[in-house]
């Protein structure tokens, strides 16, 4: 799954790695190290620019709220629940089929957090020692140091108990696609502890390789079954993984020590 991620890259940077043709400042998002669910987070898509002549997509740059909410909702309290889609369902759930037909976006990250329970800390749960074990933290990143483009979709719903011109009145929301995490090795592995994506979590986000970006972001490409194969994995061996801080397990704290690698797990948290 991905229900944490790093995103440090300023948004004019964004705009040139993903060839942006429109992006406002005034919606620009300054660096976030512990991206949680319900934050804001900048996003690329393409789409007719609002009251222009061109009814033509322009790929733009715009700030969504991580946690989708569907049109047809009648309110938005379940968003926190919608921060992910599965690839292998998006095509037919109710929440996301629509969106995944024709509201595609790129969710631009540095990389992403996921938690393991060492087996230490598992064994004394086992043994009804510790009923909340904890957990050690790992930061899965592109091992080129590239953009990690993860796939995404959004959606627009409306507020109704507010009048058109409130500025609420439309909210703009966002999912992250997952899929089944990488069985094979890590590009770059810690000294000890996990030697794949899978070991670390069963889900990991998709990945979307610069040679899938236009068709992913393109709102003409509409049928389902051409679109399912852009949900196909890269090819495997591009992530490294590396411990982190318990830190970051606490949503509060923000900044760039969070990905300080660490030489092992920390103590009580070994894999």
């Amino acid at each position: 799954m991905c229900g944490r991620y790093a995103a440090s890259r300023r948004p004019e940077d964004l705009a040139g790695v993903f060839e942006v043709e429109k992006w406002d400042p005034a919606q620009a998002l300054e660096p976030d190290w512990n991206v949680a669910p319900t934050k804001e987070v900048l996003v690329v898509l393409e789409r007719p620019l609002k009251d222009a002549d061109d009814p033509r997509p322009v790929r733009q740059l715009r700030k969504l709220k991580w946690g989708l909410v569907p049109s047809w909702a009648k309110s938005p309290d379940g968003a926190a629940r919608m921060i992910n889609a599965r690839a292998e369902t998006i095509h037919e759930k109710p929440s996301f089929k629509k969106a995944f037909s024709s509201r595609r976006c790129i969710v631009p990250a540095d990389g992403y957090y996921e938690w393991v329970t060492g087996v230490g800390e598992r064994e004394l749960e086992v043994e009804g020692k510790k009923k909340r074990p904890r957990k050690q933290p790992y930061f899965v990143t592109p091992a080129d140091g590239s953009v990690f483009a993860m796939a995404g979709l959004y959606e627009f719903w409306r507020d109704r108990t507010l009048p058109d011109d409130h500025p609420l009145a439309w909210w703009a929301t966002c999912s992250v696609v997952t899929t089944e995490a990488e069985t094979g090795p890590l590009a770059v592995a810690p000294a000890e502890g996990p030697g794949s994506l899978a070991e670390i979590h069963p889900r990991m986000p998709l990945m979307l390789t610069p040679d899938r970006w236009d068709a992913w972001l393109d709102p003409s490409r509409t049928d389902t079954e051409t679109l399912r194969g852009l949900l196909d994995p890269p090819p495997q061996g591009r992530m490294r993984a590396y411990p982190v801080s318990t830190a970051v397990s606490n949503v509060r704290n923000n900044g760039p020590e969070l990905l300080t690698e660490l030489e092992g797990p920390e103590e009580g948290t070994l894999f």
